[in-house]
């Protein structure tokens, strides 16, 4: 397909009809190319695994693959972080949560913004209603950092009935660690007596989601 079916494809169908090749290859196209924008999309997907990993690269690194440059390199980056910022703006109106999956749609876009790992806690009405969302611990999430004393005494000031807690693995899988599922019996336990329920321990990476209560584990 030549460029310019892709831009009429753009026009008469939206960007969501768009392949993830088609999309990096109109963002990547410039005037002065030697090369078929398409095949630096698909070299650029194909050698970093998956356009998500191509939008997180580091500038410095993008420039100087499949012979990007830095302009180029930087409109990826610039078109990633316009992209996380609209989707922190709509998770920002999120007044309710029902599932795992409104709880990544809330919480994705803050942590898609770190390198870091940190740990959350939503705050619940038993209606689902979002009382408050904070962080209550940053840098790892062990049972000795994220005290759960702590989590269970704001859910009492907020008078909240429910909490979901949330964390990143910023690299690897979404599968929990041994620290995760302790610290997550932890807190349900504390919160139980309170008659606070845990609802759920979402854990985020970069590729995937893992959910306690949708593994059974909650």
């Amino acid at each position: 397909m030549h460029m310019k079916n892709l831009h009429d494809k753009l026009l008469s169908r939206g960007a969501a009809s768009l392949t993830d090749a088609e999309l990096l290859a109109l963002l990547v196209e410039s005037g002065d190319d030697k090369r078929d924008p398409r095949l630096t999309a698909e070299a650029l997907i194909a050698a970093y695994g998956s356009l998500t990993a191509v939008a997180h690269a580091e500038i410095g690194r993008l420039r100087m693959s499949e012979g990007l440059g830095l302009r180029r390199a930087e409109r990826i980056r610039l078109a990633a972080e316009l992209g996380r910022r609209a989707a922190a703006a709509t998770a920002a109106a999120t007044a309710s949560v029902t599932t795992d999956a409104d709880v990544v749609r809330l919480m994705r876009p803050h942590f898609d913004a770190i390198r870091h790992e940190e740990c959350w806690a939503i705050y619940l009405t038993s209606s689902n209603r979002i009382i408050e969302h904070s962080r209550v611990s940053q840098g790892g999430v062990q049972a000795t950092v994220v005290d759960h004393r702590l989590i269970v005494k704001r859910a009492l000031e907020l008078l909240a009935t429910q909490i979901i807690l949330v964390h990143n693995h910023p690299s690897g899988t979404a599968a929990p660690s041994d620290a995760d599922r302790t610290l997550t019996m932890r807190i349900r336990d504390a919160a139980a007596l309170f008659d606070i329920r845990l609802t759920d321990h979402i854990i985020i990476a970069r590729e995937g989601e893992f959910s306690f209560r949708r593994s059974g584990l909650l």
